[in-house]
């Protein structure tokens, strides 16, 4: 699936953002608990990111021209450092306000109704979180599963506020609402954290998971056992596309026909185990010792 098709799948997040700022800020306004508030602001960060996310997707499903030969799929890695850094300064917001609640503590009004409300908004983002997580790593879109993952940890979060809220109430110690939008805030620092970690990672290049590569070499290693070798093996991924590319050593007194059609079974092959990638081969004379001396990025001179 292409990041075009992905699309419905980022407005799907806007919707249900959109629905939990609504049900979460009713929920904020009928019991004035900044721990509810906390949340209500980290929705406003999920609609942010999401509308970055249709926009990112968008331009990521650009064709390939001749500015931009690889395609556009690294676009998606600017939509997941944008919902990182917003997720940033939603904890810096939030702690902001818990402090100054923590300072001047207040009674929280109609808990219950409160509660039920918070509740609602988050089996909706739990529905959708599971929705785009599935289709995210189905998909290889770092731009859906960073949307999935922030929308999981709006999950986990509100129902640590529900609990602590609830706490509130029943016991009456109203320092205990600053102290959980407190816990929130650095709870979705880690989250922010991670994800422009992440983005960074697809911007440099790195290479593609262990497992992957894993896999790979598994692959490689039956030709290995017919006479060819391998090396140069590079990866990196693009949003949803990943590019391999690897130097193939056939046996000098082939042909070009005979080493051309193996090369094309071994990137079928690549391409039946990783979908939606682009694999690049070199062929070079297995016996001849210059083959062995462009292993590395840049070749030494000769």
């Amino acid at each position: 699936m292409l990041p075009e098709s992905l699309k419905r799948y980022a407005w799907l997040s806007i919707a249900a953002a959109l629905a939990t700022i609504l049900l979460k800020g009713v929920a904020w306004r009928l019991t004035g608990s900044v721990g509810l508030l906390s949340d209500a602001i980290e929705s406003f960060v999920n609609l942010a990111g999401a509308l970055m996310a249709l926009w990112m997707l968008t331009v990521a499903a650009l064709p390939a021209d001749e500015d931009h030969p690889h395609g556009h799929g690294k676009a998606e890695y600017f939509s997941s450092a944008f919902e990182g850094f917003l997720i940033l300064l939603a904890a810096l917001s939030i702690a902001y306000t818990a402090v100054a609640r923590l300072l001047s503590p207040q009674p929280l009004e109609a808990v219950g109704i409160g509660l039920a409300v918070s509740m609602a908004a988050s089996v909706i983002n739990f529905a959708t979180a599971r929705v785009l997580m599935r289709v995210g790593r189905e998909h290889h879109s770092i731009t859906l599963e960073a949307d999935a993952h922030h929308l999981m940890t709006d999950v986990w979060t509100s129902a640590g506020v529900i609990a602590g809220v609830g706490l509130v109430w029943l016991s009456g110690w109203l320092w205990l609402d600053p102290v959980i939008a407190l816990l929130v805030a650095a709870n979705i620092v880690w989250t922010g954290w991670q994800l422009m970690g992440r983005s960074a990672a697809g911007l440099m290049d790195a290479a593609l998971p262990i497992e992957t590569l894993e896999q790979i070499e598994a692959l490689l290693a039956g030709y290995r056992r017919q006479g060819l070798d391998f090396h140069a093996l590079r990866t990196r991924q693009a949003g949803s596309r990943a590019f391999i590319t690897l130097h193939v050593l056939v046996p000098g007194n082939w042909t070009v026909q005979q080493g051309h059609d193996w090369a094309e079974r071994i990137e079928a092959d690549i391409c039946g185990v990783l979908h939606n990638a682009h694999v690049t081969t070199h062929l070079e004379p297995i016996e001849d010792p210059l083959s062995m001396k462009d292993q590395a990025l840049d070749r030494p001179p000769s």
